[in-house]
């Protein structure tokens, strides 16, 4: 029997209610009459501030508490940015909907300096992402890379107050939360790549609720979700999480997909590029093959023991 009401789990922060929000109106769009509700909820994620997701267990801290939720009947699906979902999701768990993609593009946002090489020697920049440092580090080894946590009204603020020369967050985000005039320069592929699924907002479900199932998959968006799933592949088959600097961007083509990948030393800022092309109807064989190309390079030793 087709439900008449669903219920969205979703994280209390801006951003998180805005997706949440977005997905609803999409959903009662296509599909009038239905009732959508939101189950606002705090995770573990957003209770740990002091520390760095990688040293905590990871971005599955903002999902646990939202699949309790809908493993409990309390929620019917759950709305994430694609680039905190595990690579492996929790057994009984499935993603029917990717929406279209945003501006994959991170963000530098300074207040006195128009653009990374405009830094003076030594710097103070802000992110938390291991990726966003090995990125920073390989571009300019002389700045000096401090830790960034919270939502993005904090993350501006902690700015604003004097505490970094400049940030690094993603353009999408921003955009979604009407900040865009922050945004002083755009750092994008093919030499800055993204995290895996970047910008692109996904829904979650339980997979023993085929009538749930089949409301949310009218959300799907096709291209997307091949590029994603090249993406999230590639970082399935290096073992990727938030503790591990791993980079990837993938194009859907006129001759099918194009994906980059890339792997990064925090410490030393040597970045491992690789890449390929296949046809569409192959992403997770892409994903697989490009993770491949980096693990010849040496990726392994950047890896963490994978």
């Amino acid at each position: 029997m087709t439900p008449s009401i669903l219920r969205i789990a979703t994280r209390k922060s801006a951003l998180a209610l805005w997706q949440a929000e977005h997905v609803a109106a999409e959903l009662r769009a296509a599909h009038p009459g239905l009732t959508v509700e939101m189950v606002p909820m705090t995770t573990r994620g957003d209770e740990i501030q002091d520390r760095s997701l990688a040293t905590v267990g990871g971005k599955g801290l903002f999902l646990k508490e939202l699949e309790i939720a809908m493993q409990e009947g309390r929620a019917d699906l759950a709305v994430h940015s694609l680039k905190d979902v595990p690579a492996e999701l929790e057994p009984g768990f499935v993603l029917p909907a990717v929406l279209p993609r945003a501006d994959a593009a991170d963000a530098f946002i300074s207040n006195d300096y128009a653009d990374l090489a405009a830094l003076p020697l030594g710097a103070r920049v802000g992110t938390s992402s291991l990726r966003r440092q090995a990125l920073l580090r390989g571009l300019r080894p002389d700045l000096n890379l401090l830790d960034l946590r919270g939502n993005v009204g904090t993350r501006l603020g902690k700015l604003d107050a004097g505490h970094y020369d400049a940030i690094v967050l993603a353009c999408a985000g921003l955009e979604r939360l009407g900040l865009a005039e922050r945004i002083r320069g755009r750092l994008a592929a093919p030499d800055w790549l993204p995290a895996p699924g970047q910008a692109a907002i996904a829904i979650e479900a339980r997979s023993d609720q085929p009538a749930t199932l089949a409301l949310l998959a009218a959300l799907d968006d096709e291209h997307t979700r091949m590029a994603v799933d090249a993406e999230r592949a590639m970082n399935q088959a290096l073992g990727g999480s938030c503790t591990v600097p791993v980079g990837a961007w993938c194009v859907v083509t006129e001759r099918g997909l194009h994906l980059s990948g890339m792997v990064g030393d925090v410490a030393s800022g040597r970045l491992l590029r690789a890449e390929a092309e296949g046809h569409s109807d192959q992403a997770e064989t892409l994903g697989r093959q490009v993770a491949e190309a980096l693990f010849a390079q040496g990726a392994a030793a950047f890896l963490g023991g994978h």
